[in-house]
């Protein structure tokens, strides 16, 4: 009979939760009418900590039965190990050693971060910065021609951005919400409170100085991708798909196009421009500025062309098709609700100020498209509640925003502590860490409206299961732990000639879909909570995306 523990690799904060698990197969668990014991071991072998463990019962998506221990009381920095036993002190199950310590959030928060930097498309990544993975420039996407479906000659300056995952795309959707959820991170940093002084890659000082200065190179892409008119194109991208090569032998192969325009890349890039003014206003205000008139300017293509869709081309790019557009009007509106009410006269549309307009639309936007669980890509409401929740031009509208979001963390609070493994989510799909993280991140936002241990404490056991706490065994966070990937589906860590993978990259995680099969990935079991493989074929589980590093990187500054 095999007994594991699941516990976060890295390991623990001093003053936080510190929960792991015992689980087995529920069908031959030899334990029914027991009560496991565990005790917590220092490096040098002194026993620092025990106690009985809790019944968790059985976990539907593992055929698993769960017992959940608990040592937060031990708040003393170190190296430690948990080892488990029965009634009869037999040793059922014991961990690798983790350490507890003030360090580890920041040193995982630097490193999450950092990743954004490594996904620089069109510059050299320096070796001062970069250390071995540097790379010379390749991508300049200064001179690409339009999509033959554009119908458009002449060529266009597309240069800079992150790549957006495993390929060589860069895309306005999804860097939206990547971009939208890190500048939240922004607006809620305390710059005394967090700072880095590895001066090797960041610069000495705040956390919100580092992650403004990648933000802007981001930014700056997207300042690009306006059109003459105030659309936006939708994405950039080779012609084909490419193999693993490196971005230099990709720009040798084959040229690079861009795409567009839609309703959707519009409007997301409207939202996080007008969000972007209120980051970089204090800091770089003439870019603030640029930012807001790009942002009004989209949104009112966005008014007179409200339903232009998606480039539906993918033979060498992700579609992102969405046909829905309310959100992302919603998410757009809102945000320049926040910055310019009473300011511009956003669209012809709107009266002398634009006001009441405004407000009237905000109505009828909250009431068809109430808050998901997190945000996502395709369903960008969350961010429209958010951008009302935070603005103070109207309080009504703010009480009600936040007591929306706060039922909304009740939700996720109440679907986690149903769930063994301490999960809101109710299925396993492509990208569940990206969503994982945006739960908690949906915790930690509530939490500063309505202070509450209980979302801080599920907020961080959801992070636990991203870096080690879950079925699969695995830290999901490259460069972290023992068990971290280490052959993700990324051209650039297959390409470069460097064993170890790009650090700080957040795998998609877990997918019951397994779209991968026909690449023949070998998941552990055929359970949906088995879902997940260490390979690099498996880009439905092993792939890496912006969209699920930024979140971490939001819900990780909040626990420093």
């Amino acid at each position: 009979m095999e007994f594991c523990v699941r516990y976060n690799h890295v390991g623990y904060a001093p003053k936080g939760p510190k929960f792991f698990l015992l689980a087995c197969n529920a069908a031959d668990n030899p334990l029914k009418e027991m009560q496991p014991w565990f005790d917590v071991f220092a490096e040098n072998g002194e026993r620092v900590y025990g106690a009985a463990m809790v019944e968790k019962g059985p976990c539907t998506y593992t055929d698993e039965f769960v017992w959940e221990g608990n040592f937060s009381s031990l708040e003393s920095g170190g190296r430690y190990r948990i080892s488990v036993i029965d009634t009869k002190g037999n040793v059922l199950a014991e961990s690798k050693f983790f350490e507890v310590s003030d360090r580890l959030v920041l040193e995982q928060l630097s490193s999450t971060l950092r990743s954004f930097y490594f996904q620089r498309s069109g510059v050299e990544l320096t070796p001062d910065r970069a250390g071995k993975w540097a790379r010379p420039a390749a991508h300049l996407d200064d001179c690409i021609e339009f999509h033959p479906s554009m119908e458009r000659v002449g060529t266009w300056n597309a240069h800079g951005g992150w790549y957006d995952a495993g390929d060589y795309g860069k895309y306005i959707v999804n860097g939206g919400v990547s971009v939208a959820s890190l500048l939240l991170a922004a607006e809620f940093a305390d710059d005394r409170r967090v700072t880095f002084s590895n001066a090797d890659f960041f610069d000495a000082g705040s956390f919100r100085a580092n992650l403004l200065e990648e933000v802007r190179f981001e930014l700056e892409f997207f300042l690009r991708m306006q059109d003459d008119d105030g659309g936006v194109f939708f994405k950039v991208s080779p012609v084909r798909w490419d193999g693993f090569v490196s971005p230099s032998q990709s720009d040798a192969l084959q040229k690079r196009q861009i795409l567009g325009k839609s309703t959707t890349s519009t409007l997301n890039f409207a939202g996080v421009l007008a969000q972007a003014h209120r980051v970089f206003a204090n800091v770089y205000p003439s870019f603030a500025q640029k930012c807001l008139d790009a942002s009004i300017r989209a949104y009112r293509w966005a008014v007179e062309n409200p339903d232009v869709t998606y480039p539906h081309n993918t033979e060498g790019s992700g579609g992102y098709g969405d046909e829905r557009y309310d959100d992302e009007f919603f998410w757009a509106r809102a945000m320049l609700f926040r910055e310019v009410c009473g300011k511009v006269k956003v669209c012809s549309d709107c009266d002398r100020d634009g006001c009441d307009h405004f407000r009237n639309r905000l109505l009828s936007d909250m009431e068809k498209c109430p808050p998901d669980l997190g945000i996502t890509w395709r369903d960008t409401q969350n961010l429209g509640w958010i951008a009302l929740a935070l603005q103070s031009v109207d309080p009504d509208l703010q009480v009600r925003a936040r007591n929306t979001l706060k039922v909304v963390a009740d939700e996720i609070v109440k679907l986690a502590s149903e769930d063994p493994y301490g999960l809101s989510i109710r299925r396993f799909i492509w990208g569940s860490n990206g969503e994982i993280a945006n739960h908690a991140l949906t915790l930690f936002l509530v939490n500063e409206w309505f202070p509450s241990a209980v979302y801080v404490d599920y907020a961080k056991r959801m992070l636990d299961f991203i870096f080690g706490k879950n079925p699969v065994n695995c830290c999901f966070v490259t460069g972290s732990a023992w068990s971290s990937p280490k052959f993700i589906h990324h051209r650039i860590s297959h390409s470069d000639g460097i064993e170890e993978p790009i650090p700080g990259l957040v795998v998609g995680g877990i997918n019951a879909d397994r779209q991968d099969l026909h690449r023949f990935a070998h998941y552990p079991g055929p359970q949906p909570g088995f879902s997940y493989t260490d390979e690099r074929c498996s880009f439905a589980s092993n792939e890496v995306a912006i969209n699920w590093n930024a979140p971490l990187v939001a819900a990780l500054s909040f626990c420093c």
